[in-house]
């Protein structure tokens, strides 16, 4: 598979040939995803949005791997949340917003007109930023999409469903005993982990998370950190963070934002040591943002 790329007109070359070689033929390299393993899962092709006469994303084209967790960077206003509730057409709800260019799951447009929103909302779930369960118990909190999209047939089977998807959210055993409690009750990790098991439960392709530990502890933090790690082994994780010691921890590959344009995409560990554009350099090294 070709590494994920970005089209920048800031792009200077690198300092280092050899570095700038590294770079480029990054696939080339014992660590490098073999094509059969990462395939693309998201594409975005010069893909521009406005809210009204404001424009937040300018030709942002970004290929997203198969089963590989991708970090969005960048300073507060750059685009990041924008352009990942694009992908599953959050921003839809928002008035006077329009898009250009287009954005493909699997190779198929989610902006085709006969496109099915629920079901496009079904295959990429989201995690936010603030934890959200319903005022609902831990138990129906989970069983919640499965039944409304008809997934599953009589308690047995949603009884086994909860408990898979509570056990992916590295949840079930704090929770096992008291499925029928206020999911309210639990603590603010605990939250964001029934949040990510509820999004888990209608097995998605998918998933986005916006800033999924910003308002956590360090312990819950880590908890999170140490889920996202596992759970790519079967998802494609996409995740804005403005920690870039998480994004470091967590991701595969990172995608580094300003003022509504992508500037640089890589490998995570070469684009934090061996960055090839100066904005990029000035933003992880602390100098702006």
């Amino acid at each position: 598979m070709e590494n994920p790329t970005a089209a920048s007109k800031t792009k200077k070359p690198a300092s280092n040939p050899a570095t700038k070689m590294a770079i480029e033929h990054a696939d080339d390299s014992p660590s490098a995803p073999a094509p059969d393993k990462a395939r693309l899962a998201i594409e975005a092709r010069a893909f521009s949005f406005w809210y009204g006469s404001t424009q937040a994303l300018d030709s942002i084209d970004l290929k997203v791997p198969e089963r590989r967790v991708t970090a969005l960077i960048g300073p507060s206003g750059c685009g990041k949340s924008t352009f990942l509730r694009s992908i599953n057409r959050m921003n839809d709800l928002i008035p006077k917003i329009r898009h250009e260019g287009d954005i493909l799951l699997e190779n198929d447009s989610v902006y085709r007109a006969d496109r099915d929103v629920v079901q496009l909302r079904k295959s990429v779930g989201m995690v936010f930023q603030k934890s959200n369960p319903f005022p609902k118990s831990i138990y129906q909190n989970v069983a919640y999409g499965p039944r409304v999209n008809g997934l599953v047939k009589g308690k047995r089977e949603m009884d086994a469903l909860v408990e898979s998807s509570l056990r992916q959210a590295a949840l079930w055993d704090e929770v096992k005993d008291r499925l029928d409690s206020s999911a309210l009750g639990l603590s603010g990790g605990q939250q964001q982990r029934l949040c990510i098991a509820r999004a888990l439960a209608v097995s998605p392709e998918v998933i986005l998370m916006d800033e999924p530990a910003s308002a956590l502890d360090p312990i819950a933090t880590q908890k999170i950190e140490e889920l996202i790690y596992e759970l790519k082994n079967d998802y494609t994780i996409l995740i804005v963070t403005h920690n870039m010691q998480q994004a470091a921890r967590v991701s595969d590959y990172t995608a580094f934002f300003f003022m509504g344009r992508l500037i640089e995409v890589g490998r995570t560990e070469e684009l934090f040591t061996n960055p090839v554009e100066e904005q990029t350099e000035a933003y992880i090294t602390g100098r702006f943002g």
